[in-house]
């Protein structure tokens, strides 16, 4: 009796072809991104190309065409700098680093190591931030007496806005002039800290008056990224001066 022949092997299962990724126009960008950062613009989009910050593919014609992957780098560059306030040399070092594999030091523990959406959550975490506040709720997070915070406003160390709501800023600042109490510096004390405040953004305004001249979306993009990395910088020299003497006190 003859063997039966051995069953033929099945053929392997084809997978499907990969469906072709959609590829974003720079207005459908816009409408994809404008939702959460409702001040962006192309022209601000343009100026993150410039800064090698993104770079999308073009079409023989020179449009530019954002893949999935470049809009969600957006989102992540943009909200970086939104819940971050990092100046844009700092976001391109974050962005490189994680473009060669590596962990950036800069980024928030917990923080998704890739072009992803840094949440509210997150941004809490880092730097404190919440919506808006009233008065009362101003007092309720920072436990300032009425008192202190009238003080506060009077030497313009904190500032209600229109609509008589504070931000997480004023909120930091209550906090810190909290703690500063406890070695006996009261609020009338820090109006020195104001008028130097006043000083360094008067520097700012000064050397950004050439550029601010022009009235077109792409410069005041760059004079509103300027401005954030100049006052960057006078924070970190100011804090190198103070450091250094502080150090001192160590030494004597």
């Amino acid at each position: 009796m003859s063997a039966s022949p051995a069953p033929r092997p099945k053929p392997a299962p084809t997978s499907p072809e990969p469906a072709t990724s959609h590829v974003f126009t720079i207005s459908e960008v816009l409408r994809e991104l404008q939702n959460e950062f409702p001040d962006l613009t192309a022209s601000k989009l343009r100026f993150l190309e410039e800064r090698d910050l993104v770079e999308p593919a073009r079409t023989a014609s020179g449009y530019r065409k954002y893949c999935a992957a470049d809009v969600e780098r957006l989102r992540f560059i943009l909200a970086l700098q939104r819940d971050r306030y990092m100046p844009l040399d700092v976001i391109k070092q974050t962005m490189d680093a994680i473009d060669s594999g590596e962990t950036p030091e800069a980024l928030p523990q917990a923080a998704p190591v890739g072009p992803r959406e840094v949440t509210d959550e997150m941004a809490a975490q880092i730097t404190g931030r919440i919506r808006p506040m009233s008065r009362k709720e101003l007092r309720a997070h920072s436990g300032a007496t009425r008192g202190m915070l009238d003080t506060l406003e009077k030497f313009r160390i904190i500032q209600a806005d229109a609509e008589g709501n504070y931000s997480h800023h004023d909120l930091k600042a209550v906090k810190a002039v909290r703690v500063l109490a406890r070695y006996g510096l009261e609020p009338k004390h820090l109006a020195n800290i104001r008028r130097s405040a006043d000083n360094e953004l008067d520097l700012i305004a000064r050397a950004m008056a050439p550029h601010a001249a022009r009235k077109d979306t792409a410069a005041r993009a760059r004079v509103a990224e300027s401005s954030k990395e100049m006052l960057q910088c006078l924070k970190d020299l100011r804090a190198s001066i103070m450091d250094t003497s502080v150090e001192q006190l160590d030494k004597n």
